[in-house]
């Protein structure tokens, strides 16, 4: 084939385009997506159409052998399908999560309790007073205000018997709030209080981004349990399911790490390489699932065991997610709220004794 063949994009463009894979298999709208096959570019340089279900998307790249598509906003799960020269490739299915509840600003996870209402928050700009700082979305998704009075909610989370707790980087407290929404000092002096989590024990765990995590005992007395280098933004916390507590906490680099920190506060590097780390979560399996970048594309990437990264979701201004029942996951961005039916089971956030 000579030089000019390639570049009109000839080679494989008999017949119909054919699509062998999507990867990563499930996105957000406005999340690119890797479309893999033969026959992909159309003659003279033209694009080609790439359609999610009705709903035609941006092509970033293209080239016989593969494409860039970005998701488009109204798209939803089903079959994609590229179509050049008015001819049509097979149909590839992927998973578009779909928007629940916009205008928040989540700053981590989401939260789940066990019936299976979401808490997000509105944290705000350092030191914002906002009309609503939690808000509850029911199985329904109707989105209700939940709590008032708190200056930049941070983080929720949930003990074994469903009380709630929430971090708030402004003052660095973390508060106890009822389910009447009514709320007391659970502890406090924790610096810019972030990331929180239970472990088996049911001590909580606080990361103040400066650069300690504490532990705070059932009694309430509260020990640095480690130190690490500081966040620009917070840290995120996440048990894993032999007892170790991971956290993620972006940097001025673009290279970061995910740590882990055994039971004796000693601290390692479980991964190295993902462009601003945020909230974390765990499969039934012992995968960590990360809202991340990796190798320049932003999502969820999952981390195996023994440390291998993959980006399984696509999708800009992720910063946490939450896995929910039935297989699925509640994912939150910068100002919204998505639910994306994925097929991966979540490990429980605080394990039964």
């Amino acid at each position: 084939m000579g030089i000019s063949d390639r570049l009109l994009g000839k080679k494989n463009v008999n017949g119909h385009p054919h699509i062998e894979a999507v990867h990563p298999s499930a996105a957000l709208p406005g999340g690119e997506v890797r479309i893999v096959g033969r026959g992909l570019r159309p003659h003279e340089l033209r694009r080609p159409q790439v359609r999610f279900g009705d709903v035609e998307g941006a092509v970033v790249i293209s080239a016989d052998d593969f494409l860039v598509a970005r998701v488009p906003p109204g798209a939803s799960s089903g079959s994609v399908i590229v179509s050049t020269n008015d001819l049509s490739s097979n149909p590839h299915q992927i998973k578009v999560a779909a928007p629940i509840a916009e205008n928040l600003h989540p700053v981590t996870n989401p939260a789940l309790d066990a019936e299976g209402n979401i808490y997000v928050t509105f944290s705000g700009s350092r030191g914002q007073k906002v009309p609503v700082a939690i808000f509850k979305i029911d199985t329904n998704y109707n989105v209700k205000p939940f709590l008032a009075e708190m200056t930049n909610a941070t983080a929720i989370a949930f003990d074994r018997t469903g009380q709630m707790y929430v971090s708030s980087r402004f003052d660095g407290t973390v508060y106890r709030v009822a389910p009447n929404a009514t709320m007391s000092t659970y502890a406090e002096g924790m610096g810019v209080a972030t990331g929180i989590a239970f472990d088996l024990d049911e001590n909580l765990y606080v990361g103040d981004r400066s650069g300690t995590v504490f532990k705070i005992g059932k009694d309430r007395q509260i020990f640095v349990f480690a130190t690490l280098e500081p966040s620009v933004s917070a840290y995120h916390l996440a048990f894993g399911p032999r007892g170790d507590l991971f956290v993620t906490g972006p940097t001025t680099s673009s290279f970061d790490s995910v740590y882990k920190i055994d039971s004796h506060g000693s601290v390692s590097t479980f991964y190295r390489g993902l462009g601003r780390p945020q909230g974390l979560a765990f499969d039934i399996d012992g995968n960590l699932y990360v809202a991340a970048s990796l190798s320049g594309k932003r999502g969820i990437v999952k981390i195996t065991p023994d440390a291998k990264a993959s980006l399984e979701v696509a999708g800009p201004g992720l910063v946490g997610l939450a896995f929910a029942p039935g297989r699925s996951a509640v994912l939150a961005t910068t100002g919204a709220v998505h639910h994306l039916s994925w097929g991966v089971q979540g490990a429980p956030l605080v394990p039964e004794g």
